[in-house]
């Protein structure tokens, strides 16, 4: 069954569609199964796959309000990875879920079916909090949050843990902080260092080792409709989101060994 991860953070402009985008094309190139799913009504993340959100026959919102399956609305992109795209139509959803039974679930159930056909199922949000981050929320197992280590984006995560407890305490019992990215990392500025180093020693492993660098690339990428890995693969931001694809699988693989072993454990003690 897929692992399902939000990658979020109410903070605009940390990185979430390049995380998204780049990750999902990083697990692909591990030989994963991966789906990524566009919640936000700009897009971005669509158009970052090569797929143009103007000419896409179902989106996220068609899944949201039921009109379409998850799996009818699955698009097999050139990038190595699945991707249910979104546009302009999401806006609506904001309002129409409003009126919706289970409003709150409403990703949960679409996904229930596609499940377990990935290893790995990604989404992208919008930079607030609204009924599409909640239901993404719903949905996933984790939340993966990119952040810039600079003072403001320290006051921004201690809301959007809160919002992750309110979740997990309300909604989904299962949700927890996968991990803390650093992005658009750079060594030379001395607040870098010192936002970094309070990330640490307040989340310990929960941040993630690598980070990522500030890169041309990265940037370039999205107006030529490619993930980093295919627009130079060489560069130093596409070997970041791959050396974090590998410390995400890595994490995963430890987790289902250790939930085996409690497992066996538990029937033991029986």
């Amino acid at each position: 069954m897929a692992k399902i991860l939000t990658i979020t953070n109410q903070k605009g402009g940390v990185g979430k569609t390049t995380t998204c985008v780049n990750l999902s094309a990083s697990l692909a190139a591990t030989r994963k199964r991966v789906l990524m799913i566009d919640l936000d009504p700009q897009g971005n993340a669509t158009m970052g796959s090569g797929i143009d959100k103007h000419q896409i026959e179902s989106s996220s919102y068609e899944v949201l309000m039921g009109e379409k399956t998850a799996e009818e609305s699955i698009i097999k992109t050139e990038c190595g990875y699945d991707l249910i795209g979104a546009n302009g139509d999401l806006t609506a959803a904001e309002v129409e879920l409003l009126q919706l039974p289970r409003r709150e679930f409403r990703l949960k159930m679409a996904l229930l079916p596609i499940q377990d056909r990935y290893d790995f199922i990604l989404i992208d949000n919008p930079p607030s909090l609204n009924l599409l981050t909640v239901n993404a929320l719903s949905a996933s197992a984790g939340v993966i949050i990119p952040m810039q280590c600079e003072y403001y984006a320290l006051e921004g995560i201690s809301s959007l843990v809160g919002t992750i407890e309110k979740i997990n305490k309300r909604l989904n019992p299962m949700l927890r902080i996968e991990g803390i990215l650093r992005t658009m990392f750079d060594p030379r500025m001395s607040l870098t260092k010192d936002v970094s180093t309070h990330l640490v020693e307040y989340f310990g492993d929960k941040v993630y080792r690598t980070v990522i660098p500030r890169n041309v690339r990265l940037a370039e990428a999205p107006s030529h409709g490619l993930p980093a890995l295919q627009y130079d693969k060489s560069s130093r931001g596409s070997l970041a989101y791959l050396a974090l694809a590998g410390e995400l699988i890595r994490r995963t693989e430890q987790e289902q060994r250790d939930r085996k072993n409690d497992q066996k454990t538990e029937q033991e003690s029986v």
